[in-house]
């Protein structure tokens, strides 16, 4: 076995871990008893002693890299990102966790609409066929009937809530793809702090009182679904080509829809698998590289891109950089949120 594929195959067991890790979150947050507001409050709050702690220790804070300009795009990612958790947790209330994780991955298709209609970036008639698909399918997993008209709608306005999260997301990955030079680590970190005085006026502390074990579920949140499955990603992103995150990505929905079956006895009917793959595919489809583009040009394009986005000061003298396989991306979309002092531009969804 290569050096080359000992590597890659540590990052896909960590990928894979985190994916896994990501696909238990539904339970956590509905086993926790606690509204929404009150879940992130408490999840941006534990995620921040994780993360910061896990900084601290590695001398993340030495030479971080931020500037006014890069600071402020990882806060407007956090106000993105704290709402977008939000919304996806109100979906599982209103609709179910399998359900509202599906749609809440069209979150790559938000990202190529939006950075198409924000940022000029090229939609190509491929992409645009992919994504009618991608949305045809979000039809069929939705699986609206008469009947979910009735009782105030509440279905439809978990669906709606997911996919306007799903949006929340595409806004932050555009943002946070323009930070250069700043480990993915501290951006998160910002991103997780910022949440917190933005919750404190929604988060209701009243009733928290006498939850019990149901604070176990919460501090989860924080240190395994934020701190842990975090670290496990970045890492992982720093070792994989874009081909294999945007398949282990979908990891993540898969144990989702084990964890409501097995837990809740939720699950999907067969009119709404058929949208599955659908939606999986077109997401490949617009995930992965063009297959036009040579191995060769792949790599001098990597090592272009390394050498004009890491700050000479932070590489170790006589040292090449790493070169972080580029990728797609809160998709929710770009590659490149694992690897150190890149863009962050995750391709596997940041739930």
């Amino acid at each position: 076995m290569t050096s080359t594929t000992a590597v890659e195959n540590k990052g896909a067991v960590q990928l894979t871990a985190a994916m896994m890790l990501s696909g238990t979150l539904g339970v956590f947050v509905v086993e926790s008893g606690a509204s929404p507001f009150n879940v992130v409050f408490f999840r941006v709050l534990f995620g921040a002693l994780a993360l910061g702690g896990y900084a601290l220790a590695r001398g993340y804070f030495r030479g971080h890299g931020f500037t006014p300009r890069t600071l402020a795009l990882a806060a407007l990612g956090g106000v993105f990102i704290v709402f977008n958790w939000v919304l996806l947790f109100q979906s599982y209330k209103n609709t179910s966790i399998s359900v509202a994780t599906v749609v809440y991955h069209t979150q790559p298709f938000y990202v190529v609409l939006l950075g198409a209609l924000l940022f000029r970036e090229r939609l190509t008639a491929a992409k645009g066929g992919w994504i009618a698909l991608a949305f045809a399918g979000l039809v069929l997993v939705a699986g609206v009937s008469p009947a979910d008209f009735a009782h105030g709608g509440a279905y439809l306005t978990g669906i709606g809530q997911a996919l306007l999260a799903a949006l929340l997301y595409g806004l932050s990955t555009l943002v946070t793809k323009r930070i250069t030079g700043v480990r993915p680590h501290l951006i998160a970190l910002v991103q997780v702090v910022v949440g917190i005085p933005l919750l404190l006026p929604f988060a209701d502390f009243g009733a928290m009182r006498g939850t019990g074990a149901d604070w176990g579920w919460l501090i989860g949140l924080g240190v395994v679904h934020t701190g842990l499955m975090y670290v496990l990603m970045y890492a992982a992103y720093a070792k994989l080509p874009t081909s294999k995150i945007a398949v282990l990505a979908f990891t993540y929905p898969a144990v989702a829809m084990v964890m409501d079956w097995a837990v809740y006895g939720h699950h999907i009917g067969f009119v709404q698998a058929l949208g599955v793959p659908l939606i999986v595919t077109a997401s490949l489809k617009v995930t992965l590289p063009r297959k036009t583009e040579s191995a060769r040009s792949i790599m001098a394009r990597r090592i272009a891109e390394n050498a004009a986005l890491t700050p000479a000061s932070l590489t170790p003298a006589g040292r090449t950089p790493r070169t972080p396989a580029a990728a797609p991306a809160p998709r929710t979309a770009a590659r490149g949120t694992g690897a150190a002092y890149r863009p962050a531009r995750p391709v596997a969804s940041k739930a």
